[in-house]
């Protein structure tokens, strides 16, 4: 299928030409040169550190001085107060690592033509083929969530042409592993970081078969002479279990994977691997139209997105989206971490983290519309240790009941306050993510089952709010105190605060979630009273002098140091809440609207991601359009379409691709508004198989900016209303039913 696939006219460079590969536990990154391939390896669990409590046992009692200083407006004095009693020890986590490279030289000619490198999202292969010596030579390149492994396959259409050499390589510390046999494997440990020792063996190593010719060893090198074809399999592993186990078998794991699969057919591992690919991402589809700028390399699409005509990229980027959600988000993995599960670098850019408050959940925007509900599997799994983690840091830095999770986690589940007071102590990350679960579970076909699972963690987070929200002096108010608005500095240099307008959103959000699940449980009257408690005391959303949305309590906006500030957390309430809209609370929306304004729409890549969704949600097309042609970019979107932020971050490949859905189809619980915010560019398309609220599957035609047929089935029983512009009707379901209509039945 053409119109998802990647392709390039020359190799690699950068890193960040390469193509990802992945199965969600082990990544790759293909550079392609003809001469000198390098794959770049990661492994999911492989993290500097070890098991480690970040607990600090004095915060607690320095925490009271630090709330009255802040309500004192002694805001500097506050931070300098937090930043030395009350944050996490260490006061950073763990980053991840990568494992190694496999490289390959060949011994052909350095003269090349014909050449060319794709990557096939639908069958998740990236391939490279050239002509040298008057031979073409082609490989392929997949990653197996069936097997387990890497598998690279070297061919020519001339017998006996392949030579080359083989070695594996690593930045980490270890050491080659005697073997007998056309194998190289690479064992060793991970580094020690702001004091936690390095707990975690890995192994790295491959396995290679050749057909005709010769394989031989020396010196950890393997070499090829004279072969038809060669088959490299590849594997990574890691001796972690669980956030606080590690004492699996790296050496063992691998041998076991790579055995196995040195016995199948590269047939058999090919066609099993595209068919469980395929098996995720064929369950959706999107046509924007097509111009003939869709035939240009990927780069040079990239380059001229902004001023050209080529709805196919948009189309294509979401595509993308899913693609790299599926390879580095399955059932069974870790979540996608900032950059998924790529990442080259020993110290990378925010140490590759999960930045709980906005990037991890941005990475979790894209999955349920884009039908890929299994693939929010891991971020459940993570919610329930951070549960476990997170109660000890509630205990002893707030004397609070059940958990928290500050702005970042990591391999290790840590959850305290770190980077420093003015980034770290914000307190509403694990209720965020919480809202955004119990929210996610509106769209799968079994709502209700993972609502019930997730019900011990959730009330164990509503307990820490109501524990350790405060009365606001004067009133009548209960706020968060210490907290800030992420990553923002107010006027009064400080960014440590009471009540920021976001904290008040998520928790409105989060309590409204799972008020109702509470009484459905039964046998929760406390926490119901406690919850009613507590949403009667949240301060309102409020509208400063300039007709902005006021990010905190006080009408700071347009005195901040950096008003064209990347985050825009006071806007959580237009997106993803929907505690404000343009037809529920218009003076709201167009306070919203006055504030993206003052804010500006150029941000960091992630940045220009959130700004699509809220342009999407205040029905502006046109401006959401041009907010996408910044987002996809040679500044914001790197050559294999990885997001920049810069540097690579891959949230906002996520942001954005969740985010021109966004522009196509709104839903919340009782409606589906079609074409909420569709620009005058796109004026057709069509949508197969996209998820809304209320475990319904839409597809959509439209044609001339209006919908001609749209098709809706319901895994439950479901009322909700269809929208578009003025129009409005309402459909009843019962599960397994589906609605059908075509133009003429249409909002005439």
């Amino acid at each position: 299928m053409t119109d998802n696939l990647l392709w390039y006219g020359a190799p690699a460079r950068l890193w960040t030409d390469a193509l990802p590969l992945g199965n969600g536990r082990l990544g790759a990154m293909v550079f392609g040169d003809p001469i000198s391939e390098r794959l770049q390896i990661n492994e999911a669990t492989f993290w500097a550190g070890g098991p480690y409590r970040p607990v600090n046992a004095d915060a607690y009692g320095r925490l009271e001085d630090v709330r009255e200083l802040i309500f004192a407006g002694r805001y500097a004095e506050a931070e300098a107060m937090a930043e030395e009693h009350l944050m996490a020890r260490p006061i950073k986590q763990m980053s991840y690592q990568p494992v190694g490279d496999l490289h390959i030289d060949f011994l052909h000619s350095q003269t090349v033509g014909s050449y060319r490198r794709t990557l096939d999202l639908d069958t998740a292969i990236a391939t490279t083929s050239y002509i040298s010596d008057g031979i073409t030579f082609f490989r392929e390149a997949f990653v197996s969530a069936v097997d387990g492994v890497l598998v690279l396959r070297l061919s020519a259409d001339r017998p006996g042409a392949i030579g080359c050499r083989i070695s594996i390589d690593s930045p980490q510390r270890g050491q080659f592993v005697d073997q007998n046999g056309p194998e190289l494997t690479f064992s060793g440990t991970g580094n020690a970081e702001w004091g936690i020792p390095a707990a975690l063996r890995f192994a790295f190593g491959i396995r290679v078969i050749n057909t005709g010719g010769c394989l031989t060893s020396s010196g950890g090198i393997l070499f090829a002479e004279r072969a038809d074809e060669l088959l490299i399999l590849l594997d990574a592993a890691t001796s972690f279990r669980r956030y606080n186990d590690v004492s699996g078998d790296p050496d063992g794991v691998i041998a076991e994977r790579l055995s196995k699969a040195a016995r199948r057919s590269i047939e058999s591992m090919r066609r099993d691997h595209i068919n469980e690919h395929q098996r995720l991402f064929r369950t959706f589809n999107i046509h924007l139209g097509a111009t003939p700028a869709a035939s240009q390399p990927t780069d040079r699409r990239i380059a001229g997105f902004a001023e050209g005509n080529d709805p196919a990229l948009a189309a294509l980027y979401i595509q993308f989206g899913r693609y790299l959600m599926i390879a580095s988000s399955r059932p069974g993995t870790q979540p996608a971490n900032l950059q998924g599960i790529w990442n080259e670098e020993t110290d990378p850019p925010w140490g590759s983290k999960y930045t709980a408050n906005i990037n991890l959940q941005m990475n979790y925007w894209l999955p349920t519309p884009a039908n890929l509900p299994e693939c929010i599997e891991p971020l459940v799994e993570m919610a329930e240790e951070l549960a476990e983690t997170g109660r000890e840091m509630a205990q002893m830095h707030y004397h609070a009941r059940g958990w928290v999770m500050h702005h970042n986690t990591d391999l290790w589940r840590a959850t305290g306050p770190i980077d420093g007071a003015k980034w770290g102590l914000w307190p509403t990350g694990g209720a965020w993510l919480m809202a955004q679960l119990l929210d996610l579970s509106d769209y799968l076909d079994d709502a209700e089952g993972l609502r019930r699972r997730l019900f011990p963690v959730a009330k164990g987070a509503a307990e820490f709010i109501c524990d350790v929200l405060v009365p606001l002096p004067g009133t009548d108010y209960l706020v968060t105190n210490p907290s800030l608005s992420p990553e923002n500095v107010h006027p009064h240099g400080a960014s440590l605060c009471a009540g920021p307008a976001m904290d008040s959103q998520i928790i409105r959000d989060f309590l409204n979630l799972l008020r109702p699940l509470a009484v459905s449980i039964g046998g929760e009257d406390a926490l119901v009273s406690a919850i009613d408690r507590v949403l009667s005391h949240l301060p309102p959303d409020r509208i400063g002098a300039a007709g902005q949305l006021q990010e905190w309590l006080e009408d700071w906006d347009l005195q901040v140091p950096e008003i064209h500030h990347r985050h825009v957390s006071h806007l959580y309430g237009l997106y993803p809440s929907w505690q404000i809209d343009m037809d529920g609370t218009p003076a709201l929306a167009a306070a919203a609207r006055r504030s993206l304004e003052i804010r500006g729409d150029d941000a960091t890549g992630w940045g220009i991601g959130w700004r699509i969704n809220l342009w999407a949600r205040l029905r502006n097309g046109d401006h959401a359009l041009d907010v996408v042609k910044m987002l996809i970019s040679p500044e914001r979107t790197y050559a294999n379409l990885f997001d920049a932020h810069p540097p690579f971050q891959i949230d906002g490949n996520f942001g954005g691709a969740a985010g021109i859905l966004e522009m196509l189809v709104q839903s919340r619980p009782g409606e589906i508004h079609l074409l909420p915010a569709l620009p005058k560019a796109w004026p057709r398309g069509s949508l197969r198989s996209l998820r809304v609220r209320g475990g319904m599957l839409l597809d959509l035609d439209w044609e001339n900016g209006r919908p001609v047929k749209i098709a809706i089935s319901a895994a439950r029983d479901i009322h909700t209303a269809i929208r578009f512009a003025d129009g409005r009707f309402t459909i009843t379901l019962a599960a397994g039913q589906t609605f059908m209509a075509s133009k003429d039945d249409l909002f005439a």
